[in-house]
């Protein structure tokens, strides 16, 4: 697993780095993850290259709530559940501003026509939950044709297994993986 490339015009997605997710129980720890998830954003910045900013918004009445075997977690929902962590120093004069209210950040957004506009044709992916808002929003991007890079060491899941699976089974089959280190060294060229 290297990456071997990434196309001039690459926007980062950041998927729900944000309040109400990065404090439910994952198998790595989330200070971890979005601390590399900040650093990328920084990076991305500085080299003028977009950051998208993706958060789930969930209330009941908008969602979608289709019949299924196994029911989402109760959950109490607090006031700041879709405030972005404070780490990701979202720069609201530049920055992306994705709000999903489903798993894939492209469905009922405005994800591909603003990464359109701007001639993007790379993302390089990083977030929670690897297996659910990471892996939805990379299978939607990889049938519109972006090329996929993964930052490994910058998500993670609830299950290790879930984690595993995604990165072995599916990101492998429709992008590169790589670690946040050499995804930034990859922007300096």
């Amino acid at each position: 697993m290297a990456v071997t490339a990434l196309d001039e015009q690459t926007a980062l997605v950041v998927v729900d780095i944000q309040r109400g997710v990065i404090g439910l129980a994952t198998f790595q720890p989330t200070a971890d993850i979005v601390e590399r998830c900040s650093r990328l954003a920084n990076a991305f910045r500085a080299r003028s290259k977009p950051v998208v900013l993706v958060n789930v918004e969930w209330r009941p009445e908008i969602m979608l709530q289709p019949r299924a075997d196994a029911k989402p977690p109760a959950r109490t929902l607090t006031p700041d559940f879709a405030k972005l962590a404070d780490e990701l120093e979202a720069d609201h004069a530049r920055d992306i501003f994705i709000t999903k209210r489903q798993w894939g950040a492209f469905y009922g957004t405005e994800l591909d026509l603003q990464l359109r506009r701007r001639k993007v044709t790379g993302i390089v992916m990083c977030g929670i939950a690897t297996s659910i808002g990471v892996e939805s929003t990379a299978r939607d991007a990889f049938e519109r044709g972006y090329n996929l890079t993964f930052a490994s060491d910058a998500m993670t899941d609830l299950f290790e297994d879930a984690h595993r699976n995604a990165l072995t089974r599916i990101f492998q089959r429709i992008g590169e993986i790589g670690m946040t280190d050499e995804i930034i060294a990859k922007l300096g060229c």
